[in-house]
């Protein structure tokens, strides 16, 4: 029964790297294109970032997230802090979803989402390249 275990290893690195991916990106937004990070907070989540000093600090804390998160470290936290970050993200989009057709794109948000919550699930078995497995340390609780 070892190959299902190194599949899911595998599948979970995946998704794992794939979430990492868009959330990085986000990360790297707000820190380079202040602006375009103002309108989102602004449009999505009803408040305006004074200037672009927060939106670095948001965006630089972020990181801090994103990369423990992509190397698989503190993965109870991190894991936790991507998917409920990316959860508000998501239901902070519901005015799109009204209008589907004219705003498909944002429903790539919800398998996304569902990734985060089964790499929130199964974080104790992600542990293919991850710091915590290289450390020997196992999340609390979860699978």
């Amino acid at each position: 029964m070892v190959a299902p275990v190194r599949h899911l290893a595998l599948a979970l690195l995946l998704l794992r790297l794939g979430v990492g991916l868009v959330m990085a990106m986000w990360t790297i937004d707000k820190i380079v294109n202040p602006d375009h990070a103002s309108a989102v907070f602004s449009n999505f989540y009803g408040f305006d970032a004074q200037g672009p000093a927060i939106l670095m600090a948001v965006g630089l804390a972020q990181g801090v997230v994103v990369i423990a998160f992509l190397v698989g470290a503190m993965r109870t936290l991190s894991y936790g802090a991507i998917l409920a970050m990316h959860a508000i993200s998501t239901l902070a989009s519901w005015r799109q979803y009204l209008d589907a057709f004219e705003n498909l794109l944002f429903f790539a948000a919800w398998p996304m989402l569902a990734a985060c919550v089964a790499l929130f699930l199964l974080r104790r078995h992600d542990t293919l390249l991850t710091l915590d497995a290289w450390l020997g340390r196992s999340p609390p609780g979860g699978s």
